[in-house]
């Protein structure tokens, strides 16, 4: 089955990051990429390339259809209005493990920032908390890493 796989990336600081995701993302097959917030994009609003996000993308950022939104909330509703099952990466009470998250055709990930995480009210908007399982003493994986693992663990179920 085809998926419309859409990935989204609210405030994530750091741009190499941010390219590394999108050549994760090219690589697991996503549809489109939101960058929302202060995530910053690959080209700034005089069309110039942002030299970290290619250094990390290596091109990916070329041809990966992504687009900007100010604001997480509206762009979740649209989305959830359009069929799309939202699916929050984050450490939560409510999370489950990420390898028993079962997605449908329509699905839009998102991934937080690292040191915040994803606000309360953003995860109350999503449909399933999914979360990495950590067995040593850090509670946390880089979010381009933890994007890799996801994404090819969810998409791929």
């Amino acid at each position: 089955m085809k998926r419309d796989s859409i990935l989204i990336l609210p405030d994530i600081r750091s741009a190499l990051n941010v390219g590394a995701i999108f050549r994760t993302a090219d690589a697991v097959g996503i549809s489109k990429i939101y960058l929302t917030g202060c995530t910053p994009t690959p080209t700034d609003r005089f069309g110039r390339i942002q030299k970290d996000i290619h250094k990390s993308a290596l091109g990916a950022e070329e041809w990966m259809p992504w687009e900007y939104k100010k604001t997480l909330v509206p762009l979740i509703k649209k989305l959830k209005k359009d069929g799309f099952k939202i699916v929050a990466l984050e450490q939560d009470e409510k999370a489950i493990d990420y390898r028993k998250v079962k997605v449908s055709s329509k699905v839009a990930i998102v991934l937080g920032p690292e040191v915040t995480g994803l606000d309360k009210k953003i995860l109350k908007e999503c449909d399933t908390i999914a979360f990495i399982p950590m067995h040593g003493k850090k509670e946390s994986l880089n979010v381009s890493v933890a994007a890799g693992v996801a994404l090819f663990g969810i998409l791929q179920s």
